[in-house]
């Protein structure tokens, strides 16, 4: 399995809003992110040392997305999010070997210290993702999004350069 990282261009668009829209894919985006065609294009335009918008391949086809952003530069704080896998691609670990590929790219070559990931607490498959590819379980924020209606937790992981595995 070849899984290769690479930043969003413009011709990945179509294949990023469709990728976002897709109805076993939104649900689990934040709600308060932007991921129709013009944010998605927004994205593109970033500082990249202010963040990025990753497009995942396997074996050179579009099989999915994650995005980082800067949240702390003193500390050396980056964000993941936006983590989509397309449904003909699940089931092969890809979003794994991705993190994995962005986690070394962000403490090993950008110099970021820690690197934050928050999940809404209904969201098991992506708990399960974040525990496989190595982030570590740090709490939960009770009842902090409104979401459909009610409340939802989000819960917390993270991963600071000391647990970051040898390379793939």
């Amino acid at each position: 399995m070849n899984v290769v990282l690479r930043p969003a261009v413009a011709r990945d668009l179509d294949f990023l809003t469709d990728l976002y829209a897709e109805e076993d894919v939104r649900p689990f985006l934040a709600a308060s992110g932007s991921y129709d065609r013009s944010g998605i294009a927004g994205r593109l335009a970033q500082d990249p040392h202010d963040g990025g918008l990753l497009v995942v391949e396997l074996d050179g086809q579009p099989g999915g997305a994650m995005a980082w952003e800067l949240k702390n530069r003193r500390s050396g704080i980056a964000h993941v999010t936006g983590i989509a896998v397309h449904p003909d691609f699940r089931g092969r670990r890809l979003a794994d070997a991705a993190a994995r590929l962005l986690q070394h790219h962000l403490i090993r070559k950008l110099g970021f210290h820690r690197i934050e990931l928050e999940i809404y607490g209904f969201n098991d498959r992506a708990q399960r993702h974040a525990e496989r590819a190595g982030f570590v379980w740090e709490g939960v924020k009770r009842q902090a999004y409104a979401r459909d209606g009610g409340w939802v937790d989000g819960v917390l992981y993270a991963l600071i350069a000391e647990d970051l595995e040898p390379p793939p």
